[in-house]
């Protein structure tokens, strides 16, 4: 019988780590072709170009999410961006996975993020229950009058039949009135700090 020689031992190059000033310097970047580490989204706080950016990541991971796992819409209903709670809510479990399965991170991080999943699964129930969207309706999360408060105005369903046209509508709408308070803020400064002749 004849010996099986070994496969020749190579050494591999320890991979060179980026750190945080080589990111920023890194001609991959601006290219898409590194991704920024994941982080968390404040929804309050974006820019209007920073909220393009995240509104079309959410909606192409929400719709991985719902199609990998068969989720139905009393989970994760089609106008979820409609709704606030659903939209921190989904926003945070994102985040979750990609810091769960970031190459980084260890081997049991994505038992942790199935685990967490089924909590979340259970209080986006609860989401889409109390907010009332549907599959092929929406209306706005009725909210409670506290005492002194004015009522707020009827809530009736609407009927939605082109949820990807509805999404690009409310995105336009919503990075439109980021770049509007945006604009205001930088006008306010330029009125504040006129420029001398």
């Amino acid at each position: 019988m004849e010996d099986i020689a070994e496969a020749p031992e190579f050494d591999e190059p320890e991979p060179r780590q980026l750190n945080e000033h080589d990111y920023d310097e890194h001609p991959l970047v601006d290219t898409g072709l590194i991704a920024e580490p994941p982080h968390p989204v404040n929804w309050n706080l974006l820019t209007a170009d920073e909220a393009g950016a995240e509104w079309i990541e959410l909606d192409q991971w929400v719709h991985w999410l719902r199609r990998t796992y068969g989720l139905p819409a009393s989970v994760i209903p089609p106008f979820w961006y409609r709704h606030p709670e659903l939209l921190w809510e989904l926003s945070a479990l994102h985040l979750h996975w990609l810091c769960a399965y970031d190459p980084d991170q260890n081997g049991s991080a994505p038992l942790g993020w199935h685990r967490d999943f089924a909590d979340t699964r259970q209080r986006l129930r609860e989401w889409v229950a109390a907010s009332g969207t549907r599959l092929d309706r929406d209306r706005p999360t009725r909210q409670t009058t506290w005492p002194g408060e004015e009522p707020g105005p009827a809530i009736d369903d609407v009927v939605l039949t082109d949820r990807s046209a509805d999404f690009e509508a409310f995105v336009t709408a919503d990075v439109a009135r980021r770049q509007a308070a945006e604009d205001e803020f930088y006008a306010s400064l330029d009125d504040e700090h006129p420029t001398e002749d």
